[in-house]
């Protein structure tokens, strides 16, 4: 039996006994644990990459009672200390110190790693420092390395160095004007890989190095450090490596970004909205697709007469949200050889998805893509494996990878329908004869690199070609253009055997006038005009289109009934009237 009177305390108190064991230290393992010190502190990354700079909270720099510009010593490991200026900043945790890797350097220490900070008020005013350069890091650079590297590092600056530091000196003190948006970039390098980024870089530096050929000297060995410092990367280098480079995986097929914009089309304004709202919004607006929670639509079909702009339309679009064009020929897939016309779509698919956002032009489609079973002793029936092929990766496309295919035809009546339900070529766009606006746009389109004078009334010849394509109206453009080329040779040549007979007179003459493509051009140009396509292929594309459009029903008008009307609408629905009754065939019932 206890004691009461030694067991007083200890009722009153319950815990006093447990506190001596909590508060009792174990001195085996006392060494390994960190001193509780306020100026010892963790390394961070360095915002800015000053050498001469390390960043602390401002409460722990009240704590250690430094202020903004005052001289540390900085301890690191293996006896490596260095003298730093110390600055504040709020976003630097209270417990850490911000230094670039050139102190982390002079400390023997990484991120992490623990160092001490103490005051450092005496510090001498050097006059005179001994800098050595490191041999290998000179290598190839002439002139002054003072003027051009030391004397801008220190000048005005008051650096604190500490014998046996290592210090990095950029150029002049100025880091290399890197202004390249590398978002930009990395949005347009589509399937390259690690090598091919590599590469990338290498020819825009090669490019910048190429505009300076005039100020550097080829026969000497070195440069000079003031042209090595006025290099510059910019945007339009990059530009420029990127027309001039094709990922690695894509080498053997013809991967391009057209230069075919908007303006080079004239007319047809609402295929191009059209256009627009199908393949560049999804490039460009991804994140409304997923705000909607839709897929955004895979294909379009152009169908129409020939010459009316369905390559350049497909070309245009595939410039304007600069993605990969990829164009092929329908006939090009069939091959003689069993199974390998289906390898061959297999195989462009495959190049489609690794260089996507890729749009997938097939240009005569209707080569490949005829109705099913029509094609008796076709090499066994190559169009129609062919044609099963394409549907199968059509359907097999994840939605991830932003694809567009673009399918021109002009025969739509003998594809198979197979390849134009939803979720396939669903886009059918008629691509008509252009009207006398869209012939006007066409013209001065064609035209609008050339010189054309005054005189010619390009509204008059819009409306006298009536009924012609946007290919006939390029092919009157370009022989009238081809006549005042002519027409100004001949003057030449002229001129010239004048100018032989009689050199005196010439002289007042030498004044050539600018050459013009005048109204008498375009008149000898309309004498060889013709259509391509016949007022019977015309009705035959427009019977084929109103027929599309009544078998998909785009001439009904469903509105939503008003909810007032909410409770008679069911009286007059014929489906209820139906069900009501058709009992007997119901199968869910």
């Amino acid at each position: 039996m206890a004691d009461p009177g030694s067991s007083g305390p200890v009722i009153g108190q319950p815990s006093a006994p447990s506190d001596p064991k909590e508060n009792k230290r174990d001195f085996s393992t006392a060494i390994l644990e960190r001193k509780k010190s306020p100026n010892r502190l963790v390394v961070d990354e360095a915002i800015n990459d000053d050498n001469s700079v390390v960043s602390m909270h401002p409460s722990k720099m009240d704590e250690l009672q430094l202020f903004r510009g005052d001289t540390v010593l900085v301890k690191g490991k293996k006896r490596k200390d260095t003298i730093c200026i110390v600055l504040s900043d709020e976003q630097c945790e209270e417990p850490k110190i911000r230094m670039n890797k050139v102190v982390r350097a002079n400390l023997r220490v990484r991120l992490g790693d623990v160092v001490s900070v103490h005051q450092c008020p005496d510090v001498k005013y050097g006059k005179r420092v001994h800098i050595l350069p490191v041999d290998d890091t000179i290598e190839g650079l002439t002139g002054n390395l003072f003027d051009a590297y030391l004397k801008p590092y220190f000048l005005e600056s008051y650096r604190p160095v500490r014998k046996g530091d290592f210090f990095l000196v950029r150029g002049g003190m100025r880091s290399v004007e890197f202004k390249v948006d590398l978002e930009r970039v990395a949005k347009d390098t589509h399937g390259y890989v690690g090598a091919d980024l590599a590469a990338l870089c290498t020819e825009a530096a090669l490019q910048c190095i190429r505009e300076k050929m005039d100020v550097i000297d080829l026969e000497d060995e070195t440069i000079d450090a003031e042209i090595l410092n006025s290099m510059a990367v910019t945007n339009e280098h990059f530009q420029t490596a990127l027309g001039a480079s094709n990922p690695s995986a894509l080498r053997e097929t013809v991967v391009e970004v057209p230069n075919v914009s908007w303006q080079d089309i004239g007319g047809l304004d609402n295929v191009k909205r059209e256009l627009q709202e199908t393949v560049q919004y999804p490039v460009e607006h991804p994140e409304k697709f997923e705000k909607f929670g839709m897929s955004p639509s895979k294909g379009v079909l152009f169908y129409g007469p020939p010459g009316c702009g369905k390559t350049l339309l497909a070309k245009a679009i595939a410039n304007e949200c600069q993605a990969n064009f990829l164009s092929v020929k329908g006939p090009e897939l069939l091959t003689m050889w069993f199974g390998e016309s289906e390898a061959n779509v297999r195989e462009i698919f495959d190049k489609a998805r690794q260089s996507a956002p890729c749009v997938l032009f097939f240009d005569e489609l209707d080569s490949i893509a005829t109705q099913r079973g029509g094609s008796v002793g076709d090499a066994g029936g190559a169009a129609d494996r062919v044609l099963n092929q394409l549907l199968t990766e059509m359907d097999g496309m994840t939605a991830k990878k932003t694809v567009f295919i673009i399918g021109a035809t002009n025969r739509p009546d003998i594809i198979d329908p197979a390849l134009l339900r939803p979720g396939r070529l669903d886009q059918l766009i008629y691509i008509p004869l252009p009207d006398e606006a869209s012939r006007l746009q066409i013209f001065k389109a064609c035209l609008r690199k050339s010189p054309v004078s005054k005189d010619v009334d390009l509204s008059a010849l819009s409306r006298y070609t009536h009924g012609f394509s946007g290919a006939d109206i390029t092919e009157i453009c370009q022989r009238a253009c081809k006549y005042a080329i002519r027409e100004n040779i001949e003057k030449d040549i002229e001129r010239e055997k004048r100018k032989s007979e009689n050199p005196e007179a010439m002289e007042e003459d030498d004044v050539d006038d600018v050459p013009e493509i005048k109204p008498a051009h375009f008149e000898e140009a309309m004498k060889y005009a013709r259509r391509s396509v016949s007022d019977a292929d015309i009705r035959k594309y427009q019977a084929f289109a109103q027929t599309l459009q009544q078998s998909r029903g785009l001439g009904t008008e469903f509105r939503f009934a008003e909810r007032t009307e909410a409770a008679t609408a069911g009286a007059s629905d014929p489906f209820a009237s139906a069900t009501a009754g058709g009992d007997d065939d119901d199968l869910y019932s």
